[in-house]
């Protein structure tokens, strides 16, 4: 097993947990200094003195691409039974590094061991909020249920190294990114209660609030913009072409087709990071099946909402999209931009 720090301008707290974990198991430790700095450099010496392995960047380009960094340096000199991720202020004990080490260890195929947070006591409020909104739009999103999503504390098996490699962002956003592409990657998620440590209010996380929320948030952003806009012109549509035919039902037909035919080119292009690598003669047969349902079902409810409760045709749209919203996001995720052979 090993584990893997992504460090930038560290306190002697890195130190700290570097001895502490040394003293508690014999697992191989790898710590990438983010372009720290020269004023940084006797800390990563000392690390290295306790026999860590250190990689370092030249200048500094984000958590995500350190952990990427150690992520490849893994998997092409080490042969692990699986990486442990941990940040290097002193918010992970060395005694739940470790037992997400031991459970990672049990080796659960494509499953991804979270240290979760429960976020008791005096937390910073933007922490805690923040884990509280990302929770809650991760769900909406995805379809899978974690209660922390933002823990730099998690564990892999060895066989998920290449994938982890190819996962998009350079910053705090790539721990977002890897949550979103675990679904339909085919991966499940663990979760282990861990305790909540937050040293002077969490003045040392590098995490800007409002720049680096924006990168986190942006691949929800991406898959929800793309939806609502979808949405929209099949609102626009279907009012245009009833005004012009008075026929609902090929007002339903041709806006979500129209609809259907920008809301897959938007997302295999733009939402999915993984996307491109489905071919189209996959996806493309799998999305038009997944319109042709919704469109179905499309007609049925608006006809309910419009014919038989009496709506006006634009709020019986507005109610019928709440209803089959969510479904449509969970089976492009799970089943239409998903590609055999996920991890590999």
């Amino acid at each position: 097993m090993i584990i893997l720090i992504p460090a930038y301008e560290p306190s002697q707290r890195l130190i700290h947990l570097i001895h502490d974990l040394k003293d508690r198991s014999d697992d191989e430790i790898v710590v990438v200094d983010d372009g720290s700095g020269p004023a940084y450099q006797s800390i990563f010496d000392r690390a290295a003195s306790l026999g860590c392995t250190v990689l370092t960047h030249e200048h500094n380009k984000g958590k995500g691409a350190a952990l990427k960094t150690g992520f490849r340096y893994i998997l092409e000199t080490k042969e692990a039974s699986g990486v442990v991720t941990a940040d290097c202020d002193g918010q992970h004990l060395p005694k739940d590094i470790i037992r997400i080490a031991e459970e990672v260890v049990q080796g659960h195929p494509k499953t991804i061991v979270l240290g979760s947070r429960k976020f008791a006591g005096k937390v910073p409020f933007r922490s805690r909020f923040g884990n509280s909104v990302t929770r809650s739009i991760f769900s909406f999103v995805s379809g899978a249920k974690i209660y922390d999503t933002q823990t730099g504390l998690r564990g892999f098996g060895a066989e998920m190294l290449p994938w982890l490699c190819r996962i998009t962002g350079d910053r705090f956003e790539y721990e977002m990114n890897m949550l979103l592409e675990a679904v339909p990657a085919g991966c499940t998620f663990k979760e282990i209660d861990i305790d909540t440590v937050y040293l002077e209010r969490n003045q040392s996380s590098h995490f800007h609030f409002l720049k680096d929320s924006f990168r986190v948030y942006l691949p929800i952003v991406k898959f929800s913009v793309s939806s609502l806009m979808s949405a929209f012109l099949d609102v626009l549509l279907l009012v245009l072409i009833q005004l012009f035919t008075s026929n609902l039902l090929l007002a339903v037909v041709g806006a979500r087709v129209c609809s259907a035919v920008f809301n897959y080119a938007a997302n295999r292009r733009f939402v999915f990071s993984t996307s491109n690598d489905v071919p189209v003669k996959s996806s493309l047969p799998r999305y038009m099946l997944l319109a042709l349902v919704v469109m179905l079902a499309n007609y049925g409810v608006i006809d309910f909402y419009y014919s038989t409760i009496g709506l006006s045709l634009i709020l019986a749209k507005i109610f019928t999209e709440t209803t089959i919203f969510l479904f449509s996001y969970w089976v492009q995720r799970k089943f239409v931009f998903v590609k055999s052979g996920r991890l590999q």
